[in-house]
């Protein structure tokens, strides 16, 4: 496997091009709207590209479908119990994030719990989605930067902002940050 991989496997890629049918688009139109090739959508469509995270959320953008979608299970029944040797855990390029499903995947909430190596980030660079989120630190501290601005979170410390605002997670210690974050509603 890739260092960037994520780990999504064939399913998420059968979801893919279920979702890009949906819509009505081609591989070549997704790539084009994604700016990605389309030998990487038909590859990650078949299973056989294991796409980064980047490039899952580009493709979930460009599709208007959460992220967190593409990896979802069948449909919900009224309580939904997800077994902590059962969750659902993706990696962001370079292992620096890793996030793994507390919430089933089908609600109008998403629930994650994050942990973040000492240097790493959530994303290279700021970026925003059509979502609220609330993160609270549950191990070490978190820089939480928003339009700019940053905010260091200590243990137990909370943070809740409209993700429609440029935004990312940071680790600047040298020690692994675990968060909790829930978004709603789920979107890329």
């Amino acid at each position: 496997m890739a260092d960037d991989a994520t780990g999504a496997g064939p399913a998420v890629g059968e979801r893919i091009r279920r979702t890009r049918e949906e819509r009505g688009l081609s591989v070549r139109e997704l790539a084009s709207r994604a700016g990605l090739s389309a030998g990487m959508i038909s590859q990650v469509e078949r299973g056989i590209t294991d796409p980064s995270l980047q490039t899952l959320r580009v493709i979930a953008k460009v599709l208007n479908t959460p992220l967190f979608d593409f990896f979802a299970a069948a449909e919900a029944d009224d309580v939904a119990i997800i077994r902590a040797d059962a969750r659902m855990t993706i990696r962001s390029p370079h292992g620096g994030l890793t996030y793994t499903r507390l919430s089933p995947g089908s609600g109008r909430i998403e629930v994650l719990e994050g942990v973040l190596q000492p240097g790493a980030s959530s994303s290279d660079e700021p970026w925003a989605h059509p979502s609220e989120e609330c993160v609270v630190v549950t191990a070490g501290s978190l820089v939480v930067e928003v339009s700019g601005q940053t905010h260091r979170l200590g243990l137990g410390d909370s943070c809740y902002f409209d993700s429609r605002l440029p935004h990312r997670y940071l680790n600047d210690t040298a020690e692994p940050t675990r968060f909790t974050l829930a978004i709603t509603p789920p979107s890329y």
